[in-house]
C-alpha cells in the first residue's frame, strides 16, 4: 500500500510540473505560422554581367502555399529610397507587394548591387520568415571579395548562422535556422570593381525640409525668375495700362461756371466723373446721379416727418413732363430703376427690383465711358480680363510647385509663379487705360475738383446762387465734399436770403434750410446704404 501511494504521488507531482508556466511558456515558444512555416528553404541566386540577379527558390514540403513580402524599399540617405525591381516570376505570381507560389519560384531583382570604392556590393533579402531552416547559394560574375549576411528585423546587425565561400572563390554559401515572421536573412557579397557595372535604383523622398531647398542655385533662380516674371508684368503696365500721358500738361482749378450759369468740364456729369476719376462704377456714382436727377428736375426729393428716434427717410417723387429723352443711357436706366411704373417711391423701399435693375445701370455707366471715347474698352472687362489670367497663372504656379516639390529640390522655383499670379492679379485694377481724350477729361475733373474745394461764392449773382450751388452739389458728393457745398445752399435761397425749401428738396412742417447739410449729409449716407445692399456696386 505504501509502495502505490507513492506511485501515485509521484504521477500527481509530474501532472503539476506539466501544468507549470515553465512547460506553458515552452509549448508557447513556437507560433501558428511558425509552425505552418516550411521545414526548409533552399535559395540559389545568380548575379549576372547586366546587374540582374536571378533567384530561384524552392521550399520543403513543396504542398503548403507560401506567401512571401519581399523587402523592395528602403530608405538611402536624406534625399532617396533604393528601390528593388523584382520582374519575370515563373512559377509562382507577385502582386507588387506578396510573392506566392507553392515549391518553387524563381524570379529576377534589378538594382540590388552598389558601387563601392574597392568594387561593387551585391546586397539581397534572400529569404523571408517564417522558415525553420534556410540556406542560400550565391554565384557571380568573378570572385569574391568579402562576405557577411544578416538575420532578425530587416536592419538587424545580428550575423546569420554561417557564411562561406568554396574554394574557387564564386560560389558563397549562407545558412540561418529560426527565422521568425517578418524576419528577413540578408546576405552581402563583394565583387571586384566592374563585374557588372550596375547600381542601385533611386527614387526622390517627398519631405518638404527638401522640396524647398534654399541654395544658391534655387535661391538664384528664383530671384532671376521673379526679376523676369515681375519686370514683364511692369512692362505689360508700361504699355497696356498707362493713361495717355497729358494729365500733368493740362492741369490746373478748372471753373464750373461761365456767365454766372452752370458749365462743367467737358460737359461731363456726376456719375461719368466718378467712372472716369477711378475707373470704377462706384456706389457714389449712383448716388451723385440721383442727387443730380433731382437738381436738374427729374425727381424731387421729400423729407419725411420724423419723431427723436425714428429713422430718417426720403420720398422720391417723379416729377410730370420731365423731357426723359434728355437723360443719357445710365441715368434713364436709374430712373426706370428707381419708379419702376410708380411715381413716388421711399428711400426705405428701394429694393427688390431696383435692386435687380442696378445691373443694368452698372452696365450702362461702364459702356458710356466707352462711348464717350474716355476708354477704349470696359474698365471692367480690362479688370476681369487681367485679373483672370493672373488667377490662372497663380494656379499654374500651384501646380508647377507641387510637382517641382515632389519631384526634385526646386519647390521654390514655383512660387515665383504664384507670386507673379498674384501680383498680376491685384495689378489688374490699374490696367484700364485711359485715352487721350480720357485723359483730358480727366486733367479737367481733377481741375473741377480743386475749384470746388476752394471756389468763392461771392463772386456769383445772388439770384443764380441756389440753383448753381445745387449744381455743383451732385460733383460735390463724387469729391467728398458734401459738406462745405450743403453748408453753402443752406444760406442762400435767390434773393441770398434764407429759405425754408429748394425747389429740388422739400423738407417737412418746422423744416427750414439751416438745416439742409445735416439732411443732405444723411440723405447721402443713407441712400448710399440702400444701394451697397445690391452688391452691384463698388462700396467705398
Amino acid at each position: 500500500m505504501v509502495d502505490l501511494a507513492r506511485r501515485l504521488g509521484l504521477a500527481a507531482l509530474l501532472a503539476v510540473l506539466a501544468a507549470s508556466p515553465a512547460h506553458a511558456v515552452a509549448a508557447h515558444a513556437v507560433t501558428p505560422a511558425e509552425a505552418a512555416a516550411p521545414a526548409k528553404d533552399e535559395v540559389t541566386m545568380e548575379l549576372r554581367k547586366n546587374g540582374v540577379l536571378h533567384v530561384k527558390e524552392a521550399v520543403t514540403p513543396a504542398g503548403e502555399t507560401v506567401r512571401r513580402t519581399p523587402l523592395t524599399r528602403i530608405r538611402y540617405d536624406d534625399g532617396h529610397d533604393r528601390v528593388y525591381r523584382i520582374s519575370n516570376v515563373k512559377g509562382g505570381s507577385y502582386d507588387g507587394e506578396t510573392l506566392t507560389f507553392k515549391g518553387t519560384v524563381e524570379y529576377d531583382v534589378t538594382g540590388a548591387v552598389t558601387p563601392t570604392a574597392s568594387g561593387e556590393e551585391l546586397r539581397w533579402f534572400a529569404v523571408s520568415g517564417p522558415v525553420q531552416d534556410a540556406v542560400v547559394t550565391v554565384t557571380g560574375p568573378g570572385r569574391v571579395q568579402n562576405l557577411s549576411c544578416f538575420a532578425g528585423e530587416p536592419s538587424s546587425a545580428i550575423a546569420c548562422t554561417s557564411a562561406s565561400v568554396e574554394e574557387t572563390g564564386t560560389t558563397s554559401t549562407f545558412e540561418q535556422q529560426g527565422l521568425g515572421e517578418g524576419q528577413a536573412l540578408t546576405v552581402v557579397v563583394g565583387y571586384p570593381k566592374g563585374a557588372t557595372g550596375a547600381g542601385p535604383i533611386l527614387e526622390r523622398r517627398f519631405e518638404l525640409s527638401t522640396a524647398f531647398t534654399l541654395n544658391a542655385v534655387t535661391g538664384g533662380s528664383l530671384a532671376a525668375l521673379l526679376v523676369l516674371l515681375l519686370g514683364g508684368i511692369g512692362l505689360l503696365y508700361w504699355t497696356r495700362g498707362r493713361d495717355a500721358r497729358v494729365v500733368g500738361s493740362e492741369s490746373g482749378p478748372v471753373s464750373g461756371h461761365r456767365d454766372g450759369r452752370f458749365s462743367p468740364p467737358d460737359d461731363v456729369r456726376p456719375g461719368q466723373i466718378g467712372t472716369l476719376f477711378d475707373e470704377q462704377a462706384d456706389v457714389v456714382d449712383v448716388t451723385a446721379t440721383i442727387v443730380d436727377l433731382a437738381v436738374r428736375n427729374f425727381l424731387r426729393i421729400d423729407e419725411q416727418p420724423r419723431q427723436t428716434y425714428d429713422t430718417p427717410d426720403w420720398c422720391l417723387v417723379k416729377l410730370p413732363g420731365a423731357r426723359l429723352g434728355d437723360l443719357l443711357p445710365y441715368e434713364r436706366a436709374l430712373h426706370d430703376a428707381i419708379f419702376d411704373g410708380r411715381d413716388r417711391v421711399l428711400l426705405s423701399e428701394l429694393h427688390g427690383s431696383f435692386a435687380a435693375r442696378l445691373a443694368t445701370v452698372r452696365d450702362a455707366l461702364y459702356q458710356d465711358v466707352v462711348t464717350q471715347g474716355w476708354f477704349a474698352r470696359r474698365p471692367d472687362s480690362t479688370r476681369s480680363r487681367w485679373t483672370t489670367l493672373g488667377l490662372v497663372v497663380v494656379a499654374l504656379g500651384v501646380i508647377a510647385t507641387v510637382v517641382l516639390a515632389w519631384l526634385t529640390t526646386y519647390g521654390l522655383l514655383g512660387l515665383a509663379l504664384i507670386i507673379a499670379g498674384a501680383a498680376l492679379a491685384f495689378g489688374a485694377q490699374y490696367m484700364p487705360a485711359k485715352t487721350a481724350k480720357g485723359a483730358a477729361a480727366l486733367a479737367h475733373t481733377l481741375g473741377f475738383r480743386d475749384y470746388l474745394a476752394g471756389a468763392a461764392v461771392d463772386d456769383i449773382p445772388p439770384g443764380q446762387r441756389v440753383e448753381l450751388f445745387s449744381r455743383y452739389l451732385p460733383y460735390a458728393v463724387i469729391f467728398d465734399s458734401v459738406d462745405r457745398w450743403a453748408r453753402v445752399v443752406s444760406a442762400f435761397d435767390g434773393n441770398g436770403r434764407q429759405t425754408d425749401h429748394l425747389y429740388w428738396y422739400q423738407g417737412p412742417a418746422e423744416w427750414d434750410l439751416s438745416r439742409f447739410a445735416d439732411s443732405m449729409r444723411t440723405f447721402v449716407m443713407t441712400t448710399s446704404g440702400a444701394i451697397s445692399t445690391s452688391r452691384q456696386f463698388r462700396s467705398l
